[in-house]
């Protein structure tokens, strides 16, 4: 988007403006980033795991086994070595784990995916730790590539008053968001923003465009970038922050009742992704469009969730238990059974034990 080109109808001052609002937010220098409005999250990732790969060709990358889809979709396209770190009961990655598996790989450059707010959890992952981590087995800066997947909480987490900094003044090397999700785009879209000097890595010169080729999708939705300009400048600096307020607070009020209601539930200290055992009826699950996990479904809360209507919501699930009963853990080690672990914090519902003739 900072080239032009010969075509005349496009919206590239939008998209700049776009961008230069998140390098600001993400604290990269003037000169130094480089983005885009992607179509989706899954391309931001598809892009910035595609820089790591041209920066280390033989890389080996690194996420958690609760990372998105979309990241072992990118080291499936780009043929590249992955390994998928065990996570902690709260969805984190293993932190030892993952220090003994890129000890085992130390002649290998370290390619890295930090989680900012997995998918079905919301949980982020400890980006000091993980450099940390780095120094620790002395991992030199130019022998590793960190790119954070913050599809919803990177958009979140420089307004949490509490949260810890993710940003460019760290070494990390890029972030991809999505739009349509804080920012309620109506089509899907997304924001990624990375280091200039990688993206000279995969230029390359198109003379039919009189431009340059940088991006996974080339043709892109002009009407995204003139959107999220329009939200980002409607909203300002101060209206976001009230929708990430209204969101956390919200979402502790949702856990608040369903554990009121005798329900078992967890909410991430940095998250709006309330996780509850899965209801039994499937009618519930499609009337509230709830994304499930074997014996979990989670409720992600954005500006548009009210107290009004977690509380149908609430009344629902529990004339839902009174009709159908509770979910049962699927296994030992089954998502549900996590939900009870103490590294959470605070307290949990515990499923009730089935009877022996209620199990035979």
């Amino acid at each position: 988007p900072f080239i032009t080109s010969n075509y005349g109808v496009h919206s590239r001052q939008f998209e700049c403006s776009v961008i230069d609002f998140f390098a600001k937010l993400w604290k990269m220098e003037n000169e130094d980033y480089w983005g885009y409005v992607t179509t989706c999250g899954t391309e931001g990732n598809l892009h910035g795991i595609l820089l790591a790969r041209e920066c280390h060709p033989d890389g080996v990358l690194y996420s958690s086994r609760e990372t998105h889809y979309s990241i072992f979709k990118a080291a499936r396209y780009y043929r590249m070595d992955a390994k998928a770190i065990p996570t902690l009961p709260m969805g984190e990655i293993d932190y030892d784990a993952l220090a003994a598996e890129i000890s085992k790989n130390k002649d290998r450059p370290v390619i890295i995916n930090v989680n900012i707010g997995t998918t079905v959890k919301g949980a982020v992952d400890n980006l000091d730790r993980i450099l940390r981590i780095l120094k620790t087995l002395d991992i030199p800066r130019e022998r590793y590539h960190i790119h954070c997947d913050g599809a919803l909480f990177a958009m979140m987490m420089p307004f949490v008053d509490w949260a810890p900094e993710v940003s460019f003044r760290k070494p990390i090397d890029s972030i991809a968001v999505s739009g349509h999700k804080m920012l309620g785009c109506p089509m899907p879209c997304g924001i990624a923003i990375t280091r200039k000097e990688h993206v000279k890595k995969v230029e390359q010169r198109i003379d039919y465009l009189n431009s340059v080729d940088t991006t996974i999708m080339g043709s892109r939705n002009g009407q995204a970038a003139l959107y999220l300009w329009y939200s980002l400048r409607k909203k300002g600096i101060a209206g976001i922050k009230r929708d990430v307020v209204h969101c956390m607070e919200t979402a502790q009020y949702l856990r608040d009742k369903l554990t009121e209601a005798g329900l078992t539930c967890r909410l991430n200290d940095l998250s709006s992704t309330v996780v509850l055992e899965r209801p039994m009826d499937d009618k519930v699950i499609k009337r509230w469009q709830l994304a499930c996990e074997e014996d979990i479904a989670h409720v992600v809360v954005m500006p548009n969730v009210t107290k009004f209507k977690i509380d149908k919501f609430v009344e629902e699930l529990v004339e839902c238990k009174n009709t159908h009963g509770r979910m049962q853990p699927k296994r030992a080690d089954s998502p549900l059974k996590k939900l009870e672990c103490s590294s959470w914090g605070g307290s949990a519902v515990a499923p009730v034990a089935a009877t022996f003739a209620e199990e035979y």
